[in-house]
């Protein structure tokens, strides 16, 4: 297999775990509860999660909005400043805003989108170096001095590095919490 078709398949793990290991089994009036009194949230770790991958692919990556301007409003959050949810420290006041169905709606349509883009790509693209903290400014709205750490780690990355951390290698330590959570709220299906 090649690094396009491992991204491929990889992608699709991320998606099918966190939908049929986590989505599935916790009810969505459950998304804004934190286990044993701490913690993330589901509704934290999948905004998260999207946010980075949305970001990475959509704005990075392919030089377009954020799928994110879309869906602000729906998710309760067209106040919120540009960097929600970016931060591996959840902002609970922020995240209880935000609707389990709205919030699906985004999750599904940034993985749907990094799919469609992904799949026809071809190995050959994946060493094209962005001009990343042109795109994230200028695209994602976002601002160096608010988020240096952001900039620093995606600065000078190809491609093929922006699909398999922030989106794969990200993805699936995010699932790894929400199975976790999944387990502490008591919900593990074993």
């Amino acid at each position: 297999m090649d690094l396009h078709g491992w991204m491929i398949a990889d992608l699709a793990s991320v998606r099918t775990k966190l939908f049929d290991s986590v989505v599935q089994l916790i009810r969505p009036e459950r998304w804004h509860e934190q286990a044993d009194g701490g913690g993330s949230t589901l509704a934290g770790l999948l905004l998260h999660l999207a946010r980075h991958q949305d970001l990475a692919v959509n704005v990075a990556i392919r030089n377009h909005a954020p799928l994110f301007a879309e869906y602000r409003s729906e998710l309760g959050l067209a106040a919120a400043g540009p960097g929600v949810a970016l931060s591996e420290r959840e902002d609970r006041a922020l995240t209880a805003q935000v609707p389990a169905d709205a919030l699906l709606h985004y999750v599904t349509a940034v993985f749907d989108r990094t799919a469609e883009w992904l799949e026809p790509l071809g190995s050959l693209a994946l060493d094209i170096e962005p001009n990343t903290a042109y795109r994230l400014t200028h695209r994602g709205g976002l601002d160096a001095d608010e988020l240096p750490w952001l900039y620093t780690m995606w600065e000078g990355k190809a491609l093929w590095w922006l699909v398999q951390w922030p989106v794969i290698g990200h993805g699936h330590a995010h699932v790894g919490e929400a199975i976790a959570l999944r387990n502490r709220l008591g919900l593990s299906p074993f």
